[in-house]
């Protein structure tokens, strides 16, 4: 095998690499008559099928098989011996034909860079800290008590929290909805399941109520031809509801698993999940914190390119949706600089574990598990799960081995302690 590297940029690499012709010949060779001996063909004998028949069929299948996996062999042979780190998975180019007794095949890629000595003595990370409270439990209580809620008609005005069922039509300049007759809508007042302007209109109104009002609905209203628009809506009240909360007794606490211990039982319980949920989300902050910080002390890292662009488009499908299955291309442009910024921060994070000698603790990695298996009904489904597929194992040992990184971080920067509330750590963007 020969082999020939050419620099495109600083962390671009060409690889030209020649094999033998006969090294896939001989595999071509071997895999023919190994399909001849197993292949059960209309009109012959198993174990009987002429190679040239197997030729005729599967030929074109086999031999490319057969190059693809001798590239993918003497690839890796290759980068090995030039002591090359490929980013990602190459661009190859070939005709897979001979050429005086040999097949080159060239493989362009990006390699990962030289990172030097990353030092983090002088990172200054805000570790963020809580504890759970018993009017925490308190108000999850009573959140877990308004999910169970049950609705009961009555014979007054609506108010706030009531549930609303109402016969609704609007007429904007250029459009009308529903085309003819109304839509029979339903909301929780104050809930802003629609919009607030349209709830209040609700309040203070009884069963059969009919009325009309001028709204201006906001641009993101679910119906396209109102959003947006000024338009004179009109109202018809059917049923107003409210709503009755569910008694702390046996039954309410069966449905979530109590049996035993009754209402202490159950506030332990409720304290368990918030702790799990709330040691979860200091963990997440503190890793955003010390990502960030690293991040920044780092902005002259060079980044391989494929990586950045590959993260962007990742990020563009998971943003975009459902948008992935239109015509359409996604851009990916617009996240370039998040993609940086987080293909950044993987590198330094898997760096600092190959400098400090970090190695995955199999111990959390279990507790990882449990705790993700914690939150299913059936747990150990989830365990043997992960356990049966590889990919997703893999992950969660990268999540672990970043966050004992993270830990090692806090260890050796300097750390500050701020104390928040159960809800101030809990409230998103906060």
């Amino acid at each position: 095998m020969q082999v020939s590297v050419e620099n495109v940029g600083n962390l671009g690499r060409k690889l030209t690499v020649r094999i033998p012709a006969a090294r896939l010949e001989d595999t071509v060779r071997s895999r023919v008559q190994e399909m001849g001996r197993n292949a059960r063909i209309k009109g012959f004998r198993p174990g009987k099928v002429p190679t040239t028949v197997i030729e005729q069929r599967y030929g074109a299948q086999i031999r490319g098989e057969a190059l693809s996996e001798l590239i993918g062999s003497t690839f890796q042979e290759a980068v090995s011996n030039e002591k090359l780190r490929p980013a990602m998975q190459p661009s190859i180019a070939t005709s897979g034909r001979p050429d005086n007794g040999e097949i080159e095949y060239i493989a362009t890629f990006d390699v990962m860079p030289e990172i030097g000595p990353v030092d983090v003595s002088g990172l200054e990370i805000v570790r963020q800290t809580s504890t759970v409270e018993d009017a925490d439990i308190d108000t999850m209580i009573d959140t877990l008590r308004m999910q169970r809620r049950s609705w009961n008609p009555v014979d007054r005005a609506a108010a706030n929290g009531d549930m609303v069922l109402f016969e609704f039509s609007a007429q904007a300049t250029d459009f009308r909805y529903p085309e003819t007759g109304t839509d029979r809508v339903g909301t929780i007042v104050g809930s802003d399941a629609l919009f607030k302007d349209l709830e209040d209109l609700l309040i203070g109104h009884v069963v059969d109520d009919a009325f009309e009002a001028d709204l201006d609905f906001p641009s993101d209203f679910r119906i396209e031809g109102l959003a947006g628009k000024s338009a004179r809506a009109s109202f018809k009240i059917v049923r107003v509801q409210e709503a009755s909360l569910p008694e702390l007794d046996a039954a309410f606490l069966s449905t979530f698993g109590v049996v035993e211990g009754g209402l202490e039982q159950f506030r332990e319980d409720v304290r368990a999940n918030l702790e799990r949920e709330l040691s979860a989300a200091l963990a997440s902050r503190l890793k955003a914190s010390a990502v960030e910080k690293l991040i920044d002390a780092n902005a002259s890292l060079e980044i391989p390119p494929t990586l950045i662009e590959s993260e962007a488009r990742e990020l563009a499908r998971q943003s975009e949706g459902d948008k992935a299955g239109q015509k359409e291309s996604i851009s990916h442009e617009p996240y370039m600089a998040s993609a940086r910024r987080r293909v950044a921060g993987g590198m330094l994070l898997a760096e600092i574990a190959r400098q400090n000698e970090i190695r995955i603790d199999m111990r959390r990695v279990s507790e990882a598990l449990s705790a993700i298996a914690s939150t299913y009904e059936e747990p150990q489904q989830v365990v043997e799960l992960y356990s049966k597929d590889a990919q997703m194992m893999s992950g969660l040992q990268s999540r672990v081995l970043e966050d004992q990184v993270i830990d090692w971080i806090a260890q050796n920067a300097k750390v500050s302690e701020k104390k928040l509330s159960f809800s101030e750590v809990m409230r998103p963007g906060a």
